[in-house]
């Protein structure tokens, strides 16, 4: 799933109903409505543990995870927290209170770091000090590093045939 294939901006729903996964493209063109992303999680639990979760790639840019953690409460990941000069990015760290995370990012003004909960994966094998060198990698655009997310869960075959049809 290269960045020069398919869509710059979509939002799917990933879900795991028992032992495969499924991914549902929720737009084909990633919307700004932050409550509508939260809405597609479905209610807390809903979906067995760990649960759904949200995946929007703006304008390959940057990429936004959302999904229930305990209490119901969301948690919410974003590969770039100073992209903040696009709505959803600016809603999902306003929202969240997302702080920008400089530890193991890179050293030049020009690129962004991570923020928000990078164990947001952890409970279906991928932990932060694994997430952290896709989401800080400066060679991948964000469709490309939510590819390399998707390969190491395992639904990169789910994804690419959601997004790519």
């Amino acid at each position: 799933m290269s960045g020069s294939e398919g869509p710059t901006s979509w939002a799917v729903r990933v879900s795991r109903p028992g032992d495969r996964w499924r991914v549902e493209l929720l737009a084909a063109d990633a919307g700004d409505e932050l409550p509508v992303l939260e809405q597609a999680l479905g209610e807390p639990g809903a979906g067995g543990w760990p649960g759904p979760f949200v995946i929007v790639v703006d304008s390959r840019l940057y990429f936004v995870v959302l999904r229930h953690g305990p209490g119901g409460l969301v948690r919410a990941l974003i590969s770039d927290a100073t992209m903040q000069e696009w709505v959803l990015a600016a809603d999902v760290v306003e929202r969240y209170g997302i702080g920008v995370d400089a530890d193991g990012a890179f050293d030049d003004d020009e690129t962004g770091w991570p923020g928000g909960d990078l164990d947001v994966f952890s409970d279906d094998g991928l932990p932060a000090e694994q997430l952290r060198p896709i989401v800080t990698a400066d060679d991948l655009w964000a469709d490309e590093m939510v590819a390399a997310i998707a390969a190491r869960l395992g639904f990169a075959d789910e994804l690419a045939a959601a997004v790519h049809g």
